[in-house]
């Protein structure tokens, strides 16, 4: 005959487990050597007593406290609707506490779970937010800034209408420029090191890819010096007649046009450039 067994949840099998590590710990022991059973047993309560808790702890600045309510309420109540409000909480929980990994985690594990739910959008955001604190300076590595926008893209594109779209925005922004002043710190060591070519490719990059950043009217006077370095006059004029279409008052401007008239040039434009289609793009003040 077959036996029927009863569903054991997660919770039930923690407390059968622990119930055994108690009966041999309770066998072990002598008379005399009394052991101090309470430590190795985990006090199972009420959900909602638990989330209470944690906001409470949550609100008065205890985020560690509220972290341990959070993850024990999804460890002793698994999938039930105290365990999805308490994982989304104990993953912003856990970006207030700067723990991004865990936060993204969470975060991640979340939209597995509960792909449709209502704080579905707001766990993307909290991964965006998550790679977004860990952009460093310009000096080192940027992929944290390209995690960052690919992050906040999502929420952007998954969730247009949400609340998070705007603050999205400004993050990606503020990433990209990031990238952008990255490549312009690589292209200014390259133009220092006179590897011009190299140079080029930096600055290019920068006007192409990242035509709303700040760091536009900088890389296209780089260009200007680093052409006509190159005594690729024409492509130093080009870029020099877009700098002052999009910033003639500037003092890059002033530079380029004085290295220009210093071997008898001026910025002219050229239809044939690659910096002509890219000059459309330019808004001119970047972010």
């Amino acid at each position: 005959m077959t036996s029927f067994k009863f569903p054991v949840n997660r919770a039930t099998a923690m407390l059968v487990g622990t119930v055994a590590v108690v009966a041999i710990l309770s066998g072990c022991a002598s008379k005399d050597d009394a052991i101090d059973l309470s430590k190795y047993v985990e006090t199972i309560d009420a959900p909602d007593k638990l989330y209470n808790e944690a906001l409470a702890n949550l609100d008065g600045g205890r985020l560690g406290e509220a972290a341990k309510k959070f993850a024990a309420i999804d460890r002793q109540h698994p999938y039930t609707e105290w365990a999805r409000k308490s994982l989304v909480m104990g993953a912003f929980t856990n970006y207030r506490q700067g723990n991004y990994e865990e936060a993204i985690s969470m975060s991640k594990r979340y939209n597995t779970l509960y792909p449709t739910s209502p704080e579905s959008a707001y766990a993307y955001y909290i991964i965006g937010l998550s790679y977004f604190r860990q952009i460093p300076d310009v000096t080192r590595d940027q992929a944290a800034s390209k995690r960052a926008i690919a992050a906040m893209q999502e929420v952007i594109d998954r969730y247009p209408d949400s609340e998070y779209v705007e603050d999205a925005k400004t993050k990606i922004r503020f990433a990209r420029d990031q990238l952008a002043g990255k490549e312009m710190q690589v292209g200014r060591y390259y133009l220092e090191g006179k590897d011009y070519l190299a140079a080029v490719k930096r600055f290019r990059g920068v006007v192409e890819e990242y035509s709303n950043t700040r760091h536009v009217e900088e890389a296209l006077a780089r260009l200007v010096e680093a052409y006509y370095a190159l005594g690729l006059t024409s492509e130093a004029q080009m870029a020099a007649s877009v700098l002052g279409q999009n910033y003639p008052d500037s003092q890059w401007y002033k530079d380029s046009y004085k290295l220009l008239q210093s071997g008898g040039l001026e910025p002219r434009n050229n239809t044939g450039s690659w910096l002509s289609k890219a000059g459309a793009l330019i808004t001119g003040g970047g972010a």
